[in-house]
Protein backbone atom coordinates (compact mmCIF):
# COMPACT_ATOMS: atom_id res chain seq x y z
CA UNK A 1 0.00 0.00 0.00
CA UNK A 2 1.39 3.27 -0.53
CA UNK A 3 2.63 5.88 1.80
CA UNK A 4 -0.42 7.83 1.48
CA UNK A 5 -3.13 5.46 1.71
CA UNK A 6 -1.23 4.40 4.88
CA UNK A 7 -1.36 7.76 6.36
CA UNK A 8 -4.81 8.14 5.10
CA UNK A 9 -5.69 4.52 6.98
CA UNK A 10 -4.02 5.90 10.21
CA UNK A 11 -6.26 9.21 10.18
CA UNK A 12 -9.30 7.56 10.08
CA UNK A 13 -7.92 5.13 13.20
CA UNK A 14 -7.70 8.66 15.15
CA UNK A 15 -10.94 9.23 14.32
CA UNK A 16 -12.62 6.19 14.81
CA UNK A 17 -10.56 5.96 17.97
CA UNK A 18 -11.61 9.35 19.58
CA UNK A 19 -15.41 8.12 18.34
CA UNK A 20 -16.08 6.31 21.20
CA UNK A 21 -15.62 9.01 23.56
CA UNK A 22 -17.90 11.03 21.69
CA UNK A 23 -20.38 8.56 21.81
CA UNK A 24 -19.97 7.98 25.90
CA UNK A 25 -21.27 11.29 25.86
CA UNK A 26 -23.88 11.44 23.52
CA UNK A 27 -25.24 8.13 25.00
CA UNK A 28 -25.74 10.24 28.63
CA UNK A 29 -28.43 11.89 26.94
CA UNK A 30 -30.20 9.87 24.28
CA UNK A 31 -31.09 6.02 24.67
CA UNK A 32 -28.98 4.28 22.54
CA UNK A 33 -30.70 2.47 19.85
CA UNK A 34 -32.43 5.68 18.71
CA UNK A 35 -28.96 7.77 18.65
CA UNK A 36 -28.14 5.08 15.92
CA UNK A 37 -31.01 6.12 14.52
CA UNK A 38 -30.34 9.83 14.39
CA UNK A 39 -27.12 9.34 13.59
CA UNK A 40 -27.74 7.91 10.36
CA UNK A 41 -30.55 10.07 9.37
CA UNK A 42 -27.36 12.73 9.44
CA UNK A 43 -25.42 10.76 7.35
CA UNK A 44 -28.13 10.01 4.97
CA UNK A 45 -29.56 13.49 4.15
CA UNK A 46 -28.19 15.60 2.52
CA UNK A 47 -25.42 12.98 0.97
CA UNK A 48 -27.99 10.74 -0.20
CA UNK A 49 -29.17 13.43 -2.75
CA UNK A 50 -25.67 14.27 -3.57
CA UNK A 51 -23.29 10.87 -4.12
CA UNK A 52 -24.04 8.69 -6.93
CA UNK A 53 -25.57 5.23 -5.92
CA UNK A 54 -22.14 2.42 -5.96
CA UNK A 55 -21.88 0.20 -8.82
CA UNK A 56 -22.93 -2.74 -7.02
CA UNK A 57 -26.38 -3.91 -6.62
CA UNK A 58 -29.00 -2.33 -4.55
CA UNK A 59 -29.35 -5.47 -2.29
CA UNK A 60 -26.01 -5.94 -1.20
CA UNK A 61 -25.60 -2.67 -0.88
CA UNK A 62 -28.04 -2.80 1.86
CA UNK A 63 -26.51 -5.93 3.22
CA UNK A 64 -23.33 -4.21 3.80
CA UNK A 65 -25.24 -1.23 6.06
CA UNK A 66 -27.14 -4.70 7.46
CA UNK A 67 -23.61 -5.47 8.99
CA UNK A 68 -20.97 -2.71 8.70
CA UNK A 69 -23.48 0.16 10.13
CA UNK A 70 -26.58 -1.32 11.64
CA UNK A 71 -25.42 -4.42 13.49
CA UNK A 72 -22.21 -2.89 14.81
CA UNK A 73 -23.34 0.28 15.97
CA UNK A 74 -26.46 -1.13 17.52
CA UNK A 75 -24.31 -3.48 19.62
CA UNK A 76 -21.47 -0.93 20.10
CA UNK A 77 -23.72 2.05 21.35
CA UNK A 78 -25.72 -0.12 23.54
CA UNK A 79 -22.59 -1.95 25.63
CA UNK A 80 -20.88 1.39 25.60
CA UNK A 81 -24.84 2.85 27.56
CA UNK A 82 -24.30 -0.22 29.83
CA UNK A 83 -20.95 0.77 31.22
CA UNK A 84 -18.32 -0.62 28.57
CA UNK A 85 -15.65 1.81 29.47
CA UNK A 86 -15.26 3.44 26.07
CA UNK A 87 -11.50 2.93 26.22
CA UNK A 88 -11.78 -0.88 26.25
CA UNK A 89 -14.70 -0.92 24.17
CA UNK A 90 -12.13 0.72 21.47
CA UNK A 91 -9.80 -2.56 22.65
CA UNK A 92 -12.45 -5.19 21.95
CA UNK A 93 -13.97 -4.25 19.51
CA UNK A 94 -10.27 -4.70 17.33
CA UNK A 95 -11.48 -8.76 17.54
CA UNK A 96 -12.51 -7.55 14.13
CA UNK A 97 -9.17 -7.49 13.21
CA UNK A 98 -8.76 -11.10 13.59
CA UNK A 99 -12.03 -12.32 12.52
CA UNK A 100 -11.95 -10.04 9.14
CA UNK A 101 -8.70 -12.14 8.31
CA UNK A 102 -10.58 -15.36 9.33
CA UNK A 103 -13.76 -14.55 7.24
CA UNK A 104 -11.54 -13.51 3.84
CA UNK A 105 -9.54 -16.13 4.10
CA UNK A 106 -12.74 -18.89 4.27
CA UNK A 107 -15.09 -16.43 1.98
CA UNK A 108 -12.37 -14.53 -0.46
CA UNK A 109 -9.75 -17.81 -0.05
CA UNK A 110 -7.56 -14.22 0.83
CA UNK A 111 -4.04 -15.92 2.08
CA UNK A 112 -2.87 -13.73 4.37
CA UNK A 113 1.42 -13.66 3.93
CA UNK A 114 3.93 -14.54 6.62
CA UNK A 115 4.27 -11.25 7.89
CA UNK A 116 1.10 -10.33 7.68
CA UNK A 117 -0.14 -13.08 10.18
CA UNK A 118 2.96 -12.44 12.42
CA UNK A 119 1.59 -9.02 12.47
CA UNK A 120 -1.51 -10.02 13.39
CA UNK A 121 -0.30 -12.48 16.47
CA UNK A 122 1.34 -9.93 17.46
CA UNK A 123 -1.58 -7.58 17.66
CA UNK A 124 -4.01 -10.58 18.72
CA UNK A 125 -1.50 -10.85 22.47
CA UNK A 126 -1.08 -7.33 22.63
CA UNK A 127 -5.23 -6.97 23.09
CA UNK A 128 -5.07 -9.98 25.19
CA UNK A 129 -2.60 -8.27 27.65
CA UNK A 130 -4.40 -5.00 27.44
CA UNK A 131 -7.96 -6.88 27.54
CA UNK A 132 -6.65 -8.86 31.22
CA UNK A 133 -5.67 -5.42 32.96
CA UNK A 134 -9.37 -4.15 32.31
CA UNK A 135 -11.42 -7.25 31.89
CA UNK A 136 -12.13 -7.47 35.89
CA UNK A 137 -14.34 -3.97 35.42
CA UNK A 138 -16.18 -4.57 31.99
CA UNK A 139 -19.66 -5.43 32.53
CA UNK A 140 -20.42 -9.43 31.48
CA UNK A 141 -23.24 -8.25 28.83
CA UNK A 142 -21.81 -5.27 27.51
CA UNK A 143 -18.69 -7.32 27.35
CA UNK A 144 -20.23 -9.87 25.04
CA UNK A 145 -22.06 -7.14 23.19
CA UNK A 146 -18.87 -5.48 21.70
CA UNK A 147 -17.50 -9.01 20.37
CA UNK A 148 -21.01 -9.73 18.86
CA UNK A 149 -20.55 -5.63 17.16
CA UNK A 150 -16.69 -6.83 16.58
CA UNK A 151 -18.05 -9.59 14.44
CA UNK A 152 -20.72 -7.77 12.60
CA UNK A 153 -18.17 -5.20 11.72
CA UNK A 154 -15.96 -7.93 10.12
CA UNK A 155 -18.64 -9.40 8.46
CA UNK A 156 -19.14 -6.04 6.67
CA UNK A 157 -15.32 -5.51 5.65
CA UNK A 158 -15.57 -9.16 3.65
CA UNK A 159 -18.80 -8.56 2.11
CA UNK A 160 -17.56 -4.58 1.01
CA UNK A 161 -13.80 -6.33 -0.30
CA UNK A 162 -16.31 -9.48 -2.17
CA UNK A 163 -18.42 -6.74 -3.97
CA UNK A 164 -15.07 -4.64 -5.03
CA UNK A 165 -13.25 -7.90 -6.30
CA UNK A 166 -16.76 -8.60 -8.35
CA UNK A 167 -16.43 -5.20 -10.03
CA UNK A 168 -12.23 -5.87 -10.54
CA UNK A 169 -12.98 -9.00 -11.93
CA UNK A 170 -15.27 -7.79 -14.43
CA UNK A 171 -13.09 -5.05 -15.73
CA UNK A 172 -14.77 -2.20 -14.12
CA UNK A 173 -13.00 0.90 -12.44
CA UNK A 174 -14.03 2.46 -9.00
CA UNK A 175 -15.18 5.65 -8.67
CA UNK A 176 -12.78 8.09 -6.23
CA UNK A 177 -16.29 8.17 -4.34
CA UNK A 178 -16.51 4.85 -4.49
CA UNK A 179 -16.27 4.10 -0.49
CA UNK A 180 -18.15 7.60 0.03
CA UNK A 181 -21.41 6.12 -1.74
CA UNK A 182 -21.00 2.77 -0.19
CA UNK A 183 -21.15 4.99 3.16
CA UNK A 184 -24.01 6.98 2.70
CA UNK A 185 -26.45 4.37 0.36
CA UNK A 186 -25.77 1.43 2.98
CA UNK A 187 -27.37 3.46 5.78
CA UNK A 188 -30.59 3.51 4.24
CA UNK A 189 -31.07 0.49 6.20
CA UNK A 190 -30.48 1.59 9.33
CA UNK A 191 -32.67 4.84 10.61
CA UNK A 192 -36.34 3.26 9.99
CA UNK A 193 -36.09 -0.44 11.94
CA UNK A 194 -33.61 1.30 14.52
CA UNK A 195 -36.57 4.33 15.35
CA UNK A 196 -39.36 1.42 15.38
CA UNK A 197 -36.99 -0.52 18.05
CA UNK A 198 -36.07 2.28 20.06
CA UNK A 199 -40.05 3.15 20.06
CA UNK A 200 -40.47 -0.48 21.46
CA UNK A 201 -37.76 -0.52 24.11
CA UNK A 202 -37.99 2.59 24.98
CA UNK A 203 -41.21 3.77 24.70
CA UNK A 204 -42.87 6.74 22.66
CA UNK A 205 -42.43 9.45 25.48
CA UNK A 206 -38.61 8.91 26.28
CA UNK A 207 -38.11 8.83 22.31
CA UNK A 208 -40.40 12.25 22.13
CA UNK A 209 -38.15 13.94 25.07
CA UNK A 210 -34.67 12.77 23.06
CA UNK A 211 -35.76 14.62 19.86
CA UNK A 212 -37.43 17.44 21.06
CA UNK A 213 -35.41 18.10 23.83
CA UNK A 214 -31.97 17.43 22.74
CA UNK A 215 -28.52 18.50 24.63
CA UNK A 216 -25.18 20.79 23.02
CA UNK A 217 -23.45 17.59 23.51
CA UNK A 218 -26.04 14.92 22.12
CA UNK A 219 -25.88 17.66 19.44
CA UNK A 220 -21.77 17.70 18.91
CA UNK A 221 -21.58 13.83 19.28
CA UNK A 222 -24.05 13.50 16.49
CA UNK A 223 -22.07 15.74 14.07
CA UNK A 224 -19.04 14.11 14.86
CA UNK A 225 -20.42 10.49 14.97
CA UNK A 226 -22.21 11.12 11.54
CA UNK A 227 -19.61 13.56 9.98
CA UNK A 228 -15.99 12.27 10.88
CA UNK A 229 -16.88 8.44 12.13
CA UNK A 230 -19.32 7.49 9.10
CA UNK A 231 -18.64 10.36 5.97
CA UNK A 232 -15.10 10.90 6.08
CA UNK A 233 -13.52 7.74 8.18
CA UNK A 234 -15.64 4.93 6.31
CA UNK A 235 -15.72 6.72 2.95
CA UNK A 236 -11.77 6.59 3.53
CA UNK A 237 -12.33 2.50 5.13
CA UNK A 238 -14.53 1.38 2.40
CA UNK A 239 -11.94 2.73 -0.29
CA UNK A 240 -9.43 1.29 0.78
CA UNK A 241 -11.02 -2.08 1.31
CA UNK A 242 -11.74 -1.84 -2.52
CA UNK A 243 -8.29 -1.27 -3.83
CA UNK A 244 -6.17 -3.95 -1.28
CA UNK A 245 -6.74 -7.35 0.45
CA UNK A 246 -8.49 -7.37 3.70
CA UNK A 247 -5.57 -8.57 5.29
CA UNK A 248 -3.33 -5.60 4.28
CA UNK A 249 -5.92 -3.05 5.42
CA UNK A 250 -8.04 -4.23 8.47
CA UNK A 251 -4.76 -4.62 10.39
CA UNK A 252 -4.86 -0.95 11.05
CA UNK A 253 -7.49 -0.55 13.20
CA UNK A 254 -5.22 -2.43 15.59
CA UNK A 255 -4.41 1.79 16.00
CA UNK A 256 -8.13 2.40 17.33
CA UNK A 257 -7.69 1.16 20.93
CA UNK A 258 -4.12 2.75 21.35
CA UNK A 259 -5.87 5.99 20.32
CA UNK A 260 -9.03 5.56 22.03
CA UNK A 261 -7.78 4.55 25.64
CA UNK A 262 -4.96 7.70 25.06
CA UNK A 263 -8.23 10.04 24.79
CA UNK A 264 -10.32 8.12 27.42
CA UNK A 265 -7.46 8.58 29.68
CA UNK A 266 -7.20 12.45 28.80
CA UNK A 267 -10.35 13.08 28.62
CA UNK A 268 -12.28 10.27 31.47
CA UNK A 269 -9.27 9.59 33.68
CA UNK A 270 -8.85 5.93 32.44
CA UNK A 271 -5.55 5.59 33.51
CA UNK A 272 -3.68 2.83 31.34
CA UNK A 273 -1.66 0.35 33.68
CA UNK A 274 1.59 -1.33 32.77
CA UNK A 275 0.08 -4.07 31.20
CA UNK A 276 -2.12 -1.78 28.90
CA UNK A 277 0.45 0.36 28.28
CA UNK A 278 2.98 -2.89 27.22
CA UNK A 279 0.15 -4.47 25.73
CA UNK A 280 -0.66 -1.01 23.38
CA UNK A 281 3.16 -1.14 22.46
CA UNK A 282 2.74 -4.76 21.05
CA UNK A 283 -0.63 -3.34 19.01
CA UNK A 284 1.80 -0.79 17.71
CA UNK A 285 4.51 -3.22 16.35
CA UNK A 286 1.85 -5.96 15.17
CA UNK A 287 0.36 -2.97 13.07
CA UNK A 288 3.49 -2.17 11.46
CA UNK A 289 4.27 -5.56 10.47
CA UNK A 290 1.19 -6.36 9.36
CA UNK A 291 1.31 -3.07 7.08
CA UNK A 292 4.74 -3.54 5.70
CA UNK A 293 6.19 -0.34 7.39
CA UNK A 294 8.58 -3.15 9.19
CA UNK A 295 9.95 -5.05 6.92
CA UNK A 296 12.48 -8.39 6.93
CA UNK A 297 14.95 -9.74 4.08
CA UNK A 298 13.99 -12.31 1.93
CA UNK A 299 16.25 -15.16 2.24
CA UNK A 300 15.05 -16.86 -0.91
CA UNK A 301 16.98 -14.26 -2.78
CA UNK A 302 20.43 -12.69 -2.40
CA UNK A 303 21.24 -9.10 -1.41
CA UNK A 304 22.15 -8.01 -4.96
CA UNK A 305 18.68 -10.05 -6.55
CA UNK A 306 16.30 -8.18 -8.09
CA UNK A 307 12.66 -9.01 -7.01
CA UNK A 308 10.35 -11.16 -9.18
CA UNK A 309 8.38 -8.11 -10.89
CA UNK A 310 11.83 -6.77 -11.58
CA UNK A 311 13.23 -9.91 -13.43
CA UNK A 312 10.68 -9.58 -15.21
CA UNK A 313 10.17 -5.72 -16.35
CA UNK A 314 14.11 -6.78 -16.94
CA UNK A 315 13.42 -9.53 -19.55
CA UNK A 316 10.85 -7.95 -21.22
CA UNK A 317 7.70 -9.51 -20.01
CA UNK A 318 4.44 -8.09 -18.68
CA UNK A 319 3.92 -9.08 -14.87
CA UNK A 320 1.33 -11.67 -14.34
CA UNK A 321 -1.54 -11.32 -12.33
CA UNK A 322 -0.09 -12.63 -9.21
CA UNK A 323 2.89 -10.66 -9.39
CA UNK A 324 1.16 -7.69 -9.36
CA UNK A 325 -0.69 -8.76 -6.37
CA UNK A 326 2.67 -9.08 -4.65
CA UNK A 327 4.88 -5.81 -6.16
CA UNK A 328 1.03 -4.29 -4.50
Amino acid sequence: MPLRHSLLAVLVMIIWGTNFLAIDVGVDDVPPVLFVAIRFVVVLIPAIFLVPRPAAALKDVLVVGLFLSLGQFALMYTAIWLDMPPGLASLVLQAQVVLTVLFASVALRERPTAPQLVGVLLGAVGLVIVGVGRSAATPGLAFLLTLAAAASWATGNVIVRRLGSATQAAGGRQSPLAGLSMTVWSALVVPVPMFALSLVLDGPAAVGHALTHPTWAAVLSTLYTAWLASLVGYGIWNTLLDRYRASAVVPFTMLVPVVGMSVAWLALGEVPNLAEAGGGLLLLLGVAITSGLLRWPDRRRGPGSPALGARRRISGAAPSHRDRATIE
